[in-house]
């Protein structure tokens, strides 16, 4: 057995222990789970879950396997990128809807990061190894922006400026219903649903979750309401959940209750990005505009009230 010990750095500071092994040893997270239920991870000089949130300065000791680690995604040159920017610590990618951003189950190869590394193979060796330069993630179905990092130095400088909410990151949405009031804050916890296992919802369990909104253009036909919202938190399918949460799915949503539209996906556009060159070339900002089959949506709505 080999043993890790090191002090939590700035950049895994609230983040969960069995994900931060993974990220720093290269394993699976049912590996490290093995380890931690056998008693082989100690924080602060004791035994510790999984699930605990490590805070910066802190002693972790595993003990950890001598297995090799998983082998990491194949770069794919046949999954089309729009790359906005490639810049020496980081990329802006421009994902289409119905691309999956990293290899998982169901889905092993053909996804962003697998374009990405036959575009820039240097990616390799930049975070989790499973699911190299990724600092946040898009689900299949949203379309827009994400800052990947190229370099170990991009990881850990926009990790840290995502913990601390300095990555402004803006979504185009178009709600069931006419939005009211005209701007607000949705502040509501959000985890895994205890009645569908593979959705979301907002539940006591949850992990807090703040969403901020303002009405951009009201249709009477639908009726929808087109919102810009932008996220204090990144939980997964936040904007969703919350929005059909207070009354208002997406459009083109129905898995959260919205109505089709038309869509074969949500009604979701990560339009605008904004965060500081980890670099040191200061506040670096992208947008994007609406793909054609969203503006197509807006375009049979007719003019707004």
């Amino acid at each position: 057995m080999a043993e890790l010990r090191l002090s939590v750095p700035a950049s895994l500071a609230g983040e969960r222990l069995d994900r931060a092994l993974a990220l720093l040893t290269g394993r699976s997270r049912s590996e490290v789970a093995a380890w931690v239920a056998s008693g082989r991870v100690a924080v602060a000089g004791r035994p510790a879950a999984g699930s605990r949130r490590l805070r910066e300065g802190e002693e972790l000791v595993a003990e950890v396997g001598d297995a090799p680690p998983e082998p990491g995604p194949a770069a794919d040159p046949g999954v089309e990128l729009d790359v906005v920017a490639a810049q020496p610590h980081y990329l802006v990618v421009d994902k289409p809807a119905g691309l999956v951003v990293h290899p998982g189950a169901g889905h092993a190869g053909a996804t962003l990061v697998n374009g990405l590394l036959a575009r820039f193979p240097e990616l390799a060796g930049v975070g989790d190894p499973t699911r190299p330069g990724l600092v946040h993630r898009l689900d299949k179905g949203t379309s827009g922006l994400m800052v990947v990092a190229r370099t170990p130095r991009g990881y850990e400088g926009l990790r840290a400026q995502l913990a601390r909410r300095q990555v402004e990151r803006r979504y185009l949405a178009l709600a069931s219903g006419l939005l009211e009031p005209s701007a607000g804050v949705v502040e509501a916890p959000v985890g895994r649903s205890p009645r569908r296992p593979t959705a979301m919802a907002v539940t006591a369990a949850g992990r807090p979750a703040r969403t901020r909104f303002r009405a951009l253009a009201r249709y009477e036909e639908g009726p929808a309401t087109l919102v810009e919202c932008w996220l204090d938190t990144g939980r997964t399918h936040q904007v969703r959940v919350h929005l059909a949460a207070v009354g208002h799915p997406l459009v083109g949503d129905p898995r959260y209750g919205g109505p089709p539209g038309g869509l074969g996906r949500p009604f979701l556009h990560a339009h605008r990005l904004s965060f500081d060159d980890p670099g040191g070339g200061g506040r670096a900002s992208y947008e994007s505009p609406l793909p054609a089959e969203l503006s197509e949506v807006l375009d049979r709505l007719g003019a707004a009230v």
